[in-house]
């Protein structure tokens, strides 16, 4: 086991761990780590823009038995739902050089899947996800709903009957290692088993918090207040291709009301 990070951050695991200090926008830099392979499996998780998929298409090449991308379900717009892997198809997908500072996050990972799926000439998987939620998440996102309504603070909403997938920081570690050691390639949506609309959230963290959350169109909320889960309709994603392949997704509600709890008790 290798982690390849910038070494900002200690690399914690169970077990013997290798640690490689690499610059994951320095195409140099990537080279270098890729020769000290070969690899078995390249988990990429901070590959945003179609620059840097070139690169590692360049570097791995020869040099790896199966490439994992973590992708997302924002390269899916919004509306008919549930999304299958075929509503956006990277093997067609025209993309353009270009770094993370030339395009938004979907399109930075619309164009990097489509230069895997194009230009590689090893196996590649890529694991589209939704909001990623856990007591470790540094975005604060679950947390910035949970604390508003502790507060009497309003919250702004485009649609609150929008329905959204939601997905556990252990179920992603899991399914990540599942798909590693799977035969499955090209994108595969993940997901926890059973949509919630925005309104449904907001019913489990009124229960764990026992007040009422107050809720206000998008524009009317103040600057600050928008949550970052407002979306104007459906986002959800098909996930039987997962499933099909002999993934078994836990429900939503395994987790979700838990870590709920946990934030509003101050334990997350």
């Amino acid at each position: 086991m290798t982690v390849a990070t910038r070494g900002l951050t200690e690399a914690v695991f169970n077990g013997p761990l290798n640690r490689l200090i690499v610059d994951r926008t320095d195409e140099s830099s990537l080279v270098e780590a890729a020769k000290v392979g070969p690899w078995d499996i390249v988990y990429d998780n901070i590959c945003y823009s179609p620059n840097e998929a070139l690169a590692a298409v360049r570097a791995f090449d020869g040099n790896v038995g199966r490439y994992v991308l973590t992708s997302t379900l924002s390269v899916y717009k919004f509306g008919k739902s549930p999304l299958q892997e075929e509503v956006f198809d990277p093997y067609r997908y025209e993309w353009n050089a270009g770094d993370r500072k030339d395009m938004d996050y979907g399109e930075g990972k619309r164009q990097a899947e489509a230069v895997f799926f194009q230009q590689a000439d090893f196996p590649v998987a890529a694991m589209r996800i939704p909001i990623v939620l856990g007591p470790d998440d540094y975005t604060r996102r679950l947390h910035f709903h949970v604390e508003r309504v502790m507060n009497g603070t309003p919250i702004g909403f485009p649609n609150v009957e929008a329905s959204m997938s939601y997905i556990s920081s252990a179920e992603t570690a899991s399914f990540l290692k599942w798909l590693g050691c799977s035969m499955l390639t090209g994108p595969v949506n993940a997901s926890s088993d059973g949509e919630l609309t925005i309104a449904g959230l907001l019913e489990l963290i009124g229960r764990a918090t026992g007040k009422q959350p107050l809720v206000l169109p998008e524009n009317e909320a103040g600057e600050g207040n928008e949550s970052p889960f407002g979306i104007p309709s459906d986002w959800v994603l098909d996930i039987s291709k997962a499933k099909a392949a002999g993934y078994s997704f836990g429900s939503v509600m395994d987790w979700l009301p838990d870590l709920i709890g946990k934030i509003a008790a101050g334990q997350a």
